[in-house]
């Protein structure tokens, strides 16, 4: 007989959601132009958009954050979060920033010659951006399985090393500015690398004299994956996985607003003292002193004690145990997502959902937009919209995965919670037909799934009503309109 489980925290807090009608949310995403980051979060009921930021605080974090020095130079808050970096990270040189995309800019901007390309375990929104804005080409050298949703192979997020070689031989190793490798990554659907995997395509890298940079900002996740996957690591602490992911690496970004629990915050941390002079004296053009670089003494308190806690076993076995039972539910139901489950999100695989959908009408966006509809629940698209277009040629760009993010906020919602958004995307599976795809109407020169407008491409809503029915089934709280029944 399988058990229950249960969270290893207890709610100390709690904070009103607002449960608002079908016709409420349908007049939400109009007036949003069909993008989710377009509604007003006071519209939306459970929101899982991202995690970036909007996790919940520990108790200690709380108290840490009393015990904040707002000083200009010199904060100590600064030197207890450089420590915690040096501790569980290993790293020599810190260097602060507002979050994970301040510290990729810098990076960026130090690394990177016009001309050079960039290879990498499949690229990530504002990464991308950065190394392109440098005069960077991203390369992509994932494993072909990741580009697969319906494959099981557990490390799909691992550099193909033969297609590094083949970028290395065909550029040579003074056209390549460094490798970009993240764990967990995102756009694969939360796929962890493994750390054999790690070790050789570091290896590989520094043999030609090549950098390695980390894109850090679920190497924790990751490391819960090499213990439970990865054989040799089952009795190794989650906290040493960590320091030897970052040992083989020379440096990372982070975005402290995942994996260490805080709402803002980052750091690009280095080995190299020349290169990190130089950081430090970006940070102070671009983010603030070198001390503090766009933090406050409060938000470092929080991310040196969320740092350890992003370590600790129970914590993300709960983690990533919710995005598990998420992600059960839908499969047990027939639902395309991502497989293997990932560590922050379900990824549900929105091209096939929507097979009448064509990639031009933005599956994905279209898929978003409806769940909302429906229930009130916001999540993301990573597909078409995401990826944008070619910065040479100016083509969309239809990545092979066309995906809609379901992320799960670190101690956030709970197992209800998650079993409402499970049956709003079965219903919606249930009666895919009714959901029409979506025309662009205004695209932002970046990063345009941020700000992009879109309208039904075939006029009128984005999720029609079932012909000849009421309706479908709509949770117990709208019903009620918070009456739990």
């Amino acid at each position: 007989m399988r058990r229950s489980w249960a969270e290893p925290y207890r709610i100390k807090m709690v904070e009103s959601l607002r449960i608002t009608s079908r016709a409420e949310r349908e007049q939400a995403i109009s007036e949003a132009g069909f993008n989710t980051f377009l509604l007003r979060s006071e519209d939306v009921t459970i929101d899982l958009l991202t995690d970036s930021g909007t996790g919940a605080m520990s108790d200690r974090q709380w108290a840490a954050m009393m015990m904040g020095d707002e000083a200009y130079a010199g904060s100590r808050s600064f030197y207890r979060f450089e420590q915690a970096v040096r501790d569980h990270y290993g790293y020599r040189h810190v260097i602060p920033t507002h979050q994970g995309r301040a510290a990729e800019h810098i990076l960026s901007r130090l690394c990177i010659r016009p001309g050079q390309v960039v290879p990498g375990n499949m690229y990530f929104t504002t990464t991308r951006l950065h190394q392109e804005l440098a005069g960077g080409r991203f390369v992509d050298v994932i494993v072909d399985e990741a580009h697969d949703p319906d494959s099981e192979f557990p490390f799909k997020g691992n550099v193909d090393l033969a297609k590094l070689q083949r970028v290395i031989d065909e550029h040579g190793p003074s056209n390549i500015a460094y490798l970009s490798l993240e764990t967990n990554v995102n756009m694969a659907g939360g796929q962890p690398c493994s750390m054999e995997n790690i070790r050789a395509a570091t290896e590989l890298c520094h043999r030609h004299g090549i950098a390695v940079y980390l894109d850090a900002t679920r190497a924790a996740e990751n490391c819960f994956f090499i213990k439970r996957l990865e054989s040799g690591h089952q009795d190794t602490a989650l906290a040493d996985i960590l320091l030897e992911i970052c040992s083989c690496t020379d440096g990372c970004t982070m975005s402290a607003k995942k994996d260490c629990f805080a709402n803002i915050g980052g750091f690009l941390a280095l080995n190299d003292d020349s290169l990190a002079e130089e950081a430090g004296n970006l940070c102070v053009v671009y983010e603030g002193l070198h001390t503090y670089g766009g933090m406050t003494g409060r938000d470092m308190e929080a991310i040196a004690v969320g740092i350890a806690e992003s370590v600790d076993e129970e914590t993300i076995r709960a983690r990533v145990g919710q995005v598990q039972y998420l992600g059960r539910k839908l499969i047990e139901a027939g639902v395309p997502i991502v497989k293997p489950i990932g560590g922050h999100g379900v990824f549900i695989d929105a091209a096939t959902f929507l097979p009448h959908i064509p990639r031009g009408q933005y599956p994905a966006q279209a898929l978003a937009a409806a769940l909302y509809v429906d229930s009130g629940v916001r999540a993301m698209e990573r597909g078409a919209v995401s990826a944008g277009r070619d910065h040479v040629t100016g083509q969309e760009v239809f990545p092979p995965l066309e995906l809609v993010r379901l992320t799960i906020p670190h101690r956030v919602y709970t197992q209800a919670h998650l079993d409402v958004t499970a049956e709003s995307v079965i219903v919606l599976y249930e009666e895919r037909e009714n959901i029409v795809g979506l025309r662009m109407t205004h695209e932002p020169r970046h990063l345009r799934f941020f700000q992009a407008r879109f309208e039904p491409a075939n006029c009128g809503a984005v999720l029609r009503r079932p012909a000849g029915r009421a309706g479908r089934p709509v949770p117990e709280w709208e019903l009620s309109r918070g009456a739990w029944i």
